[in-house]
């Protein structure tokens, strides 16, 4: 059993990757698209703060924005949510 909350807040601390989010059995895909939808929000912001010289601290690794956009797009869904 996963901790929804945790997972929903940081991904990459209860995910290894977001392919197991695609994988994980427990989670519908509404909830799978809110946590790559998170997890692609701090991906963005890690490649922003990069981009901008700023050192991301030793513990936080590295982005995955196209590991989750892939995902999200396996899930026929987008990075923003629907209107």
């Amino acid at each position: 059993m996963i901790d929804l909350d945790k997972a929903r807040l940081n991904p990459s601390e209860v995910f290894a990757s977001p392919n197991d989010i695609l994988q994980h059995r427990e989670l519908s895909r509404a909830q799978k698209i809110e946590v790559l939808r998170r997890w692609a929000q701090d991906a963005q912001a890690l490649q922003v703060a990069e981009d901008e010289n700023m050192t991301a601290p030793p513990q936080q690794p590295a982005s995955r924005l196209d590991e989750v956009m892939k995902a999200l797009h396996d899930l026929d869904a987008e990075l923003a949510p629907e209107s």
